[in-house]
């Protein structure tokens, strides 16, 4: 009797050959959620530059159309799927190297914002002291010597007035010497910022 021969041992398989995707360098897929969404941010930011910026950025034509017809759109549906594609016209954007550009744009235009932010919390700020304290006066004085200081104290005066509440307890009135202080606040700090912005500055 012939013995049979004993079963041979399986092939191994083949061990599969990395890939250029399975490479170190390719991002996670957390880290590209997070990029699509940071580009359709931009885009949103994008949305709310005035026309001027955005023409001198000189957008792509799908790009510029795109964002001209979110601005339009008052639905909130259609808004949403306006977004969704302008997000994904930002992503082909970014692959061809092309949002530098708008990333400088929309960061000028919103500095500029926190810029005005500012200053109108500055000129409230004065305004309450002047109106609170009759030594805000002379520390305004010192920090802004070109001001017309006798038509700052008239309103000064015709604030507190008619800041007095009609019976007591009640909130203090704002009228129109409130307004008045505030734009002539205003006005002297941004004739005071300009000055300064054109100043020659000196190397010791």
């Amino acid at each position: 009797m012939i013995a049979s021969a004993p079963p041979s041992a399986p092939m191994p398989m083949p061990e599969p050959q990395p890939t250029a995707d399975d490479g170190p360098d390719r991002p996670s897929k957390t880290a590209q959620k997070k990029a699509m969404h940071e580009l359709q941010a931009l885009g949103e930011a994008l949305m709310a530059l005035p026309d001027a910026r955005i023409d001198a950025i000189g957008l792509p034509e799908p790009l510029r159309d795109a964002v001209r017809t979110a601005q339009r759109t008052r639905s909130f549906e259609g808004k949403r799927r306006q977004i969704q594609y302008l997000g994904k016209l930002m992503r082909k954007a970014d692959a061809a190297g092309d949002t530098g550009a708008i990333r400088e744009a929309v960061a000028a235009f919103q500095l500029g914002h926190a810029k005005d932010a500012l200053a109108l919390h500055e000129a409230e700020r004065w305004r309450a002291e002047l109106i609170a304290d009759d030594a805000a006066l002379t520390r305004w004085s010192r920090a802004h010597p070109a001001s017309e200081l006798q038509q700052l104290r008239s309103l000064i005066r015709s604030a507190r007035k008619d800041g007095v509440p009609d019976a007591p307890g009640a909130a203090p009135r704002h009228g129109r010497a409130y307004r008045e202080l505030f734009q002539f606040v205003r006005a002297a700090l941004r004739d005071d910022a300009n000055v300064a912005a054109t100043a020659p500055r000196y190397l010791h």
